[in-house]
């Protein structure tokens, strides 16, 4: 049970301070991975394969994806549900007060400030990821040669997915099938 609570604990705090979206939950998720144990850095890259390749929010589908390998189903109902909850009471309350929110300098100005901010925690998550994903450490450190540093295969594909998504303008989801065909293809 208690297990149960501090699940809620955690995702709850996430989704208060986690301001930007899905990704924004990234940096928390780390750090509850650090702190907890209850899945690894590596699982938090599977959590952000499976989250894009299902329907829904990412944040939600990872909260789902995290309480259920934390607590099985009830766990992964309850990290969804604790993860939504502060975005649903601050949305209510903004509603009820939006016409003196709208022209307040106050609000804009944090408004302005928690754009950077957004910005820089998706982009540390998304450095996290590219170092599980991309970056073969303990090879390195095993023989000291620079070049088993880099995934070579994960790296290229993840070369062709970038350019290719920036060229053809496809659906994301085309190139998570590819992606899932040619991990299985190759074996990552």
């Amino acid at each position: 049970m208690t297990t149960l609570i501090r699940l809620m604990f955690e995702f709850f705090k996430t989704g208060l301070f986690s301001v930007g979206g899905g990704l924004a939950t990234l940096p928390f998720l780390y750090e509850m991975s650090d702190k907890t144990g209850w899945f690894s850095h590596a699982d938090i890259a599977d959590m952000i394969a499976i989250s894009e390749c299902t329907p829904g929010a990412i944040g939600i589908n990872m909260s789902t994806y995290a309480g259920y390998k934390t607590a099985g189903v009830p766990g992964g109902i309850l990290a969804s549900i604790a993860l939504g909850t502060p975005s649903v009471i601050i949305i209510l309350i903004i509603a009820r007060f939006l016409k003196k929110f709208r022209d307040n300098p106050y609000v804009e100005g944090a408004f302005y400030g928690l754009r950077p901010a957004s910005i820089a925690m998706i982009t540390a998550a998304g450095l996290n990821v590219a170092k599980v994903a991309l970056i073969n450490i303990p090879a390195y450190e095993a023989s000291g040669n620079p070049a088993e540093l880099f995934l070579p295969k994960a790296v290229i594909l993840a070369i062709l997915i970038f350019a290719g998504q920036k060229k053809l303008k496809w659906s994301p989801i085309v190139f998570l099938a590819i992606s899932a065909v040619v991990g299985v293809v190759l074996k990552f």
